[in-house]
């Protein structure tokens, strides 16, 4: 396929994904995103319906992701699956007071566009805040330690996910998440499926994700997605994904 083809593609999908912006329905209040403390004390990160603001500016991610793409990213790709995680969560009567990970647990109970924006919305979520300005070096601790005694070596884990990344036929997602028994695992989904859903293939708490949908490296990578994975390690944040892992 020639790469104007994919050009046009890619930006009749930004026009679609624009229009649906325009069909946000009545305000709903919902819960935010933020941090809790469970019973031992630890951290637990939490997802609400709204879009919560990027920790970064646009051009932060520079040169590995492009301000254009995180511009078009976030504010339109993101923020349509927010918009219609919304509404399709007030048409099915959906207690946006609670977390959007209880809802994941048990989606199929839902519609396809529940499960498709809930999922979207999570995910992108995740993505912004495991990256940041020239990334974050992932400090001796508790994860480090995991890591290693589950896939050999730090380098060796890279090597597997970014595989699981490249090997994703289609558009999905790449994983780094914690099975119920708190061990490490690494996964991909198709769409914007997560391991939170209990129809996934594979399941537990997502740890890392990285979106390998085209939308999310055309504009600078072109179809060289392994280019673009390769890159994506400089800009991960560490500090954020051994939060999670503490939290599980």
């Amino acid at each position: 396929m020639s790469s104007s083809l994919n050009r046009r593609r890619f930006i009749a999908g930004l026009s679609k994904t624009a229009a649906a912006l325009t069909l946000s329905g009545t305000a709903v209040s919902s819960l935010a995103s933020g941090v809790i403390q469970n019973k031992s004390g630890n951290q637990l990160l939490i997802t609400g319906f709204d879009q919560t603001p990027l920790p970064y500016a646009y051009s932060d991610l520079e040169p590995v992701i492009d301000t254009m793409t995180m511009d078009i990213h976030y504010n339109r790709h993101a923020a349509a699956y927010a918009t219609n995680l919304r509404d399709a969560a007030k048409a099915e009567g959906v207690n946006m007071k609670e977390s959007l990970e209880k809802l994941l647990s048990a989606v199929s109970k839902y519609s396809t566009k529940l499960r498709n924006n809930g999922g979207g919305h999570y995910n992108h979520e995740l993505f912004w805040h495991s990256m940041c300005k020239g990334g974050a070096l992932l400090q001796d601790g508790m994860l480090k330690k995991e890591l290693i005694k589950q896939f050999g070596s730090f380098e060796s884990f890279q090597t597997q996910f970014s595989d699981a990344a490249k090997n994703r036929f289609g558009s999905g997602w790449a994983w780094l998440y914690a099975d119920k028994d708190k061990q490490l695992r690494i996964g991909s989904t198709p769409n914007q499926d997560n391991p939170l859903m209990e129809l996934s293939d594979i399941k537990g708490t997502p740890l890392l994700g990285l979106d390998v949908w085209e939308h999310a490296y055309y504009l600078k990578y072109q179809n060289k997605r392994a280019d673009y994975i390769a890159g994506w390690w400089k800009v991960v944040n560490w500090k954020s994904v051994e939060e999670r892992y503490v939290g599980v």
